[in-house]
């Protein structure tokens, strides 16, 4: 049920404790995202422009041109605040097209502005989007787009040293059906003077409920040359297992049959892999925790059209990427804008190890499989409290719209300490510190961030971003010790890496004319 604001302060109106209050924007949110019609109107578009010659996403291979996605093109900001604050016209809408080129030997991505929207014949162009980009374009080379006859090589490799991992791993990745183990590829490829290589490592497949391979690594690794299109031309240029590099498989072999060789053990799946709970109960822990309550139902106001939402003294509006999720545009604390845009930019996994060319070199940018992406709904009760408010995020990808129900979750939170107190010889004062928070959730491989936007009754706003999830392991080779890492189990080591994420923030306090200055004491000694 939903009620308006003046209806929750209307005691006839049959509004109950419950219900959402709504709201109107009072502009119309030009940060949201295209609409299907729109998304699909540019989509025909592209398709009608013979030079690019596009095939359907459906059907198109590695060796044809297709879209990647499609999505609002963000609004300059000089036009988007003379619609804001004035009676100006809303800014003209166009699209940012994502295409890649993969009929060519040198396959590519760039990046097309599509406007004005909508599609009109005369009216709409199409044209590269080079200037965001401090490089100053849009594009970037593809260096394994082959993906398919890459999996072919890697497991042809596989099945060519079966009788070698079955005595060495307990089992095989060759490509079938009974394979016990999977090939993985370290990310980014390695750029070597023109050359293109990468790491490749064997990894047991879990046998279980829980899919944990992110903790059976094997310790036995390849690394290939990949250079070019043309997979004959493709090759192995080394081994490694159990910390040792070897340079050609006929070394790694006779190193196998020599009387000095040591066999690495395995990680062997169990119940220890599982996020399940394992081990003796908690004292006490069959009885139910505490939860909040919402005596009187939410006290914040939505636009679920416009995506906009009114708490307190704060008002913003929201917009969801499938790159980067869920971002907040033209925050007003007490009717005054202070922030134009809040929004993650990018996330790094970058790993490193000295004995572990696999690991080493690991640096995921986690915006390349999409924030928006893998954004899930969330868990009622346990993500979120059962009493929140819970929104739809959607985007426009392979050429059709995905929404993702429950993605995003409203609700206010009681800090457990007060925002203020004080005691008098003739009183007390206390403030409960109640926080606003909308929360995402995006599982991007084996790490889950939990992103939340926080505002306070101070006017302060917090973000606030925790990873769980799994860890990404190497194997412990115990020729070698834990100089990499923690000894976690049998045959694993948690790996050394950091996480680097970057935010966006255009603050406007004051209007846009405006900079931020950090001071700091610094310790002297002055004789």
């Amino acid at each position: 049920m939903e009620c308006t604001q003046a209806d929750r302060l209307d005691t006839a109106a049959d509004c109950g404790s419950g219900s959402q209050i709504t709201t109107k924007a009072p502009k119309t949110n030009i940060f949201a995202g295209l609409t299907d019609d729109e998304a699909a109107a540019v989509t025909r578009f592209l398709h009608d422009q013979k030079s690019l010659n596009l095939t359907a996403a459906a059907i198109a291979t590695s060796w044809d041109n297709k879209i990647l996605e499609v999505e609002l093109l963000q609004p300059n900001k000089s036009d988007a605040l003379s619609y804001l604050e004035s009676n100006s016209p809303a800014p003209k809408r166009f699209a940012r097209a994502v295409l890649r080129f993969g009929a060519t030997l040198e396959p590519n991505i760039q990046e097309f502005q599509v406007g004005p929207l909508p599609v009109a014949n005369g009216s709409t162009t199409v044209a590269p989007l080079n200037y965001p980009y401090n490089k100053g374009r849009g594009y970037q080379r593809i260096y394994n787009l082959d993906t398919e006859a890459l999996t072919v090589f890697t497991y042809t490799i596989g099945a060519s040293i079966a009788d070698l991992t079955q005595l060495l791993i307990n089992g095989t990745a060759a490509g079938t059906l009974n394979d016990t183990a999977i090939i993985a590829g370290n990310s980014p490829l390695i750029h070597e003077d023109d050359k293109i290589f990468q790491w490749n490592q064997f990894i047991n497949l879990h046998t279980g409920v829980c899919i944990d391979e992110q903790l059976l690594p094997t310790g036995l690794q390849f690394k290939t040359d990949i250079t070019g299109r043309d997979p004959s031309k493709w090759s192995v240029t080394g081994w490694q297992y159990n910390g040792i590099f070897y340079e050609t498989e006929s070394a790694f072999r006779q190193a196998i049959n020599s009387s000095t060789f040591v066999k690495g053990g395995l990680n062997v799946d169990g119940d220890w892999g599982c996020t399940d709970y394992n081990g003796d109960p908690l004292p006490h822990d069959e009885l139910n925790p505490p939860v909040p309550v919402q005596p009187d139902g939410p006290r914040f106001a939505v636009d679920e059209q416009e995506q906009y939402v009114e708490w307190m003294d704060f008002s913003f509006y929201f917009s969801s990427t499938k790159d980067l999720g869920v971002q907040l545009h033209n925050v007003a604390y007490k009717g005054e804008k202070i922030i134009y845009e809040l929004a993650l930019q990018e996330a790094v996994a970058h790993y490193a190890s000295a004995s572990d060319p696999f690991q080493a070199t690991n640096a995921y940018l986690d915006s390349e499989y999409g924030f928006g992406t893998f954004v899930w709904q969330l868990v009622s009760g346990f993500d979120c409290p059962a009493h929140a408010t819970y929104l739809n995020t959607s985007y426009y990808a392979g050429e059709q719209t995905h929404t993702h129900p429950g993605s995003i979750c409203l609700y206010e939170f009681d800090t457990g300490y007060p925002i203020q107190r004080h005691t008098t010889a003739q009183y007390v004062s206390v403030t409960k510190n109640i926080a606003l928070i909308m929360r995402s959730v995006s599982t991007v491989g084996n790490y889950d961030y939990m992103f939340d936007y926080e505002f306070y009754l101070d006017g302060s706003i917090h973000v606030t971003v925790r990873a769980s999830g799994y860890v990404q392991a190497s194997f412990w080779a115990s020729n070698i010790g834990g100089e990499d890492g923690f000894h976690i189990h049998d045959y694993l080591l948690g790996s050394m890496h950091d996480h680097v994420l970057n935010y966006k923030l255009d603050l406007d306090v004051a209007g846009t004319a405006n900079s931020l200055v950090r001071s700091a004491l610094v310790p002297t000694t002055q004789v």
